[in-house]
């Protein structure tokens, strides 16, 4: 069987997945969502000419003055009226420019005698000196968050100011996860003798909890057709996640257990180090992915397939994990046939990759803070050479 590019089996992924309906959320729930529409700013900001400092409305054409003040403007508590020539109002940063007003004199360089201010510094530089002029920010009509950007506390933000109490965004995406195996068993159970803690289960939906999802647990499931068939023909969830049994062996029923629920395979085997026995179709509504029980193989899939699959069902404009550029800071092999992901470290900058690569070694993984990345088929990378690297800090 020929093994599948990661990008080519990401793009049949998505192509699997459904969006997930739209709803319209307060702000405060919205966050961590992606924008499943434009949001526009329904208001200019700043809504008028407002003083970026302490200090002194005046006419520019007024300097050096003396000027004479006539009032006070605040936040919240505009000065009602028009300046004349010679005057000046007493200004707060953020409150409303005057009428008539185009710069502010920072109080720094202005003296007070009674109502007399007079300059003592330079003064503005330019006309509009020290104010921020109307629509500085934005106007209204603007983009504010683009459809499929993630609502960030930041965008929140300006979506508030824009206007906006609510935004349109999609529903909470459902993920069943179940552990298969007959030597799995709960973590902190006593161990008889070939079994082992599941920790798949834990680590995955520990992933997902920055996530707009609602795990459903379906804990471990045995090595049993029947009792596996069963589990998954009754999952009712827009994507079900199995770890373990996703091979060949005898034991592995994963495959033969979602054909007998009435689900179908779409792709299997990835040419991807760790990793390559992943696979992925559809159980009625669902989306599923069978990742590798090996727990190093079933987090990096994780990461390449069920988190960007989360992301492009919830929305998102560019659904795949983030990459970025980093010097080596020791020699790599060259790399055969398949994409592989080194468990590494950050230190200085550079990228180290870790001694040991074997799958099943949990604790380096643990210890590792990026993946660095090698092609199929990249040469031999020598000290300070380039690496692709997915950042896991």
């Amino acid at each position: 069987m020929t093994l599948l590019p990661v990008a080519e089996a990401q793009a049949r992924l998505f192509a699997l997945a459904r969006a997930a309906p739209t709803e319209t959320l307060p702000l405060a729930a919205a966050a961590g969502r992606w924008a499943a529409a434009d949001i526009r700013a329904r208001r200019t900001q700043p809504a008028t000419d407002l003083s970026a400092m302490d200090g002194y409305a005046i006419r520019y054409a007024d300097r050096p003055g003396p000027f004479t003040l006539i009032g006070e403007s605040a936040a919240g508590r505009p000065f009602v009226g028009t300046l004349a020539p010679g005057e000046t109002v007493r200004i707060f940063t953020g409150a409303a420019m005057p009428g008539g007003a185009d710069s502010v004199l920072v109080q720094e360089e202005a003296t007070p005698d009674g109502t007399t201010i007079r300059l003592t510094g330079e003064g503005p530089r330019r006309h509009g000196g020290n104010v921020r002029v109307r629509g500085l920010d934005f106007k209204s009509g603007d983009v504010l968050v683009a459809a499929g950007e993630r609502l960030t506390p930041a965008r929140l933000a300006v979506a508030a100011i824009g206007g906006h109490a609510a935004l349109p965004v999609a529903r909470t995406v459902r993920i069943a996860i179940a552990a298969t195996g007959d030597e799995l068993v709960p973590a902190g159970s006593a161990l008889a003798p070939g079994q082992l803690p599941e920790s798949n289960g834990l680590m995955l939906a520990a992933m997902l909890g920055a996530l707009p999802v609602e795990v459903i647990d379906l804990g471990i499931i045995p090595d049993d057709l029947a009792t596996m068939t069963t589990a998954f023909a009754q999952v009712d969830a827009d994507i079900l996640v199995t770890t373990g049994g996703a091979s060949v062996g005898d034991h592995d029923l994963v495959r033969p257990a979602l054909e007998g629920a009435g689900g179908a395979i779409d792709f299997w085997k990835i040419a991807l180090r760790p990793g390559k026995p992943m696979m992925a179709g559809r159980l009625g509504d669902a989306v599923v992915l069978g990742l590798p029980g090996n727990p190093v193989s079933a987090f990096v899939t994780a990461q390449l397939f069920l988190l960007p699959l989360i992301a492009a069902m919830s929305g998102a404009g560019d659904p795949l994990p983030p990459t970025i550029a980093v010097p080596l800071g020791e020699a790599l092999p060259a790399n055969d046939h398949r994409t592989d992901y080194l468990r590494g470290e950050l230190r200085d900058g550079k990228a180290y990759a870790s001694t040991i690569q074997d799958s099943s070694m949990l604790r380096t993984l643990a210890r590792a803070t990026c993946l660095i990345v090698r092609q199929p088929h990249a040469p031999a990378a020598q000290i300070g050479d380039s690496a692709e690297i997915l950042n896991l800090a």
